[in-house]
């Protein structure tokens, strides 16, 4: 069987990559499966997996949901299938980063959305394009895309069915940075590895804290945090303990 998502782990860092670079990665109900298979492994692999990076190979990120699947018409094996996949991946205990670069169009932009954090390349190109298609979101757009940037930059987006460059995704914070695509890959390495430095009990107890207390009110997520939160991680006590051996050397 093609591997149509690559999977590399190198030092508490997993990285999928989308593999269908000659059809610009477009996703196919065969994609979301292979894609389905490496989230389920990575939800219990956090002792030796701290973050997740998902991209795309070849020229971009993912052209979006493959047209040509959907005329023939596709038979995922459950209803709303994909859209599951993509909760899934939200879901993960560890951190997750979209890495894009080039296309991130619609079904893409989707996908994109289920990272904590997404980082884009200059290249990179955003799109909601539903309406383009007399389409519709099922694939949770219409609540992720408004959550992150707003309810009127998302209306804009979904009506306009325009392109935004890396930039124009910074400034609205649908991305969280971006960078000139010859350097992308080592901006990419840096900012996962000063997310690893930290603790990986600190990195997933306040993903669920952000995870669960998503639209509370103030004063319930305040109560929440102080009733329910995770404490004191087991690498505290030698974190603080390898801080004042570094500060004394240097003292």
């Amino acid at each position: 069987m093609t591997d149509l998502v690559l999977r590399e782990d190198r030092d508490g860092l997993a990285t999928l990559t989308i593999n269908r670079p000659d059809k610009l990665n477009a996703l196919t109900v065969a994609v979301f499966e292979q894609l389905h298979e490496h989230v389920l492994r990575l939800a219990t692999e956090t002792e030796r997996i701290g973050l997740v990076v998902l991209r795309g190979a070849g020229k971009c990120f993912s052209a979006g949901h493959d047209l040509a699947d959907i005329s023939a018409g596709e038979r995922p094996p459950k209803p709303s299938f994909q859209a599951d996949v993509i909760e899934a991946l939200a879901s993960l205990p560890q951190p997750v980063i979209t890495a894009v670069h080039g296309h991130c169009y619609t079904g893409a932009l989707e996908l994109a959305l289920a990272g904590d954090m997404i980082v884009a390349a200059e290249s990179a190109k955003f799109a909601d394009t539903h309406a383009r298609w007399a389409l519709t979101p099922v694939w949770g757009m219409s609540q992720r895309l408004p959550r992150r940037v707003g309810i009127a930059k998302a209306q804009e987006m979904t009506y306009t069915a325009r392109t935004y460059t890396g930039r124009e995704a910074v400034d609205m914070g649908l991305a969280n940075w971006c960078a000139p695509d010859a350097g992308f890959d080592a901006e990419l390495e840096k900012f996962a590895r000063s997310i690893l430095a930290n603790s990986w009990f600190s990195l997933r107890a306040n993903k669920r804290l952000y995870m669960e207390t998503e639209g509370m009110p103030l004063r319930a997520g305040l109560s929440y945090e102080i009733h329910r939160t995770e404490g004191r991680g087991p690498d505290m006590q030698a974190r603080i303990e390898g801080f004042k051996n570094k500060t004394s050397k240097v003292s």
